[in-house]
């Protein structure tokens, strides 16, 4: 039992840590990119106070989410779609685009968090309740 709860003690603080990391990097100005109102609200919830676009509201297109950041003159953008198989997707085709565009796509919080909650969560909107449940498990 002590090796269980090393290993998600170890989880519960680089989970953390990247997550002060992302709402740091927000709070700089670099815009996240999420897929709806959701993943939106569970950022808020984890302290990220930054610019936050959703790519996947009704009647947007790939090229209305471009043309946003484009006329905010961003040169970097976080992209932080769901950890399935459609955000996979959703990731590549953006980051194609954006490329195109001399936008940089920084994906380094996205497959951070695959690799750390991908088996346990599939989406950027159960981040936040995953984090509550890590918490009770470790008593933090």
């Amino acid at each position: 039992m002590k090796t269980a709860l090393t290993h998600i003690e170890k989880t519960t603080e680089r989970l953390f840590e990247l997550l002060d990391r992302l709402a740091t990097e927000s709070t700089k100005g670099t815009t996240i990119i999420v897929e709806g109102q959701n993943d939106v609200d569970t950022l808020r919830k984890l302290e990220v106070k930054g610019d936050i676009i959703q790519a996947k509201t009704s009647g947007k297109s790939f090229l209305d989410v471009i043309g946003e950041i484009e006329e905010q003159g961003k040169r970097e953008v976080i992209i932080l779609m769901d950890f399935d198989r459609r955000g996979i997707e959703w990731t590549k085709r953006l980051t194609q685009n954006f490329e195109r565009m001399k936008i940089k796509s920084n994906l380094l919080f996205w497959n951070e968090l695959r690799n750390l909650v991908g088996r346990e969560v599939k989406d950027v909107e159960g981040l936040a309740s995953y984090v509550e449940t890590l918490k009770e498990r470790c008593k933090i």
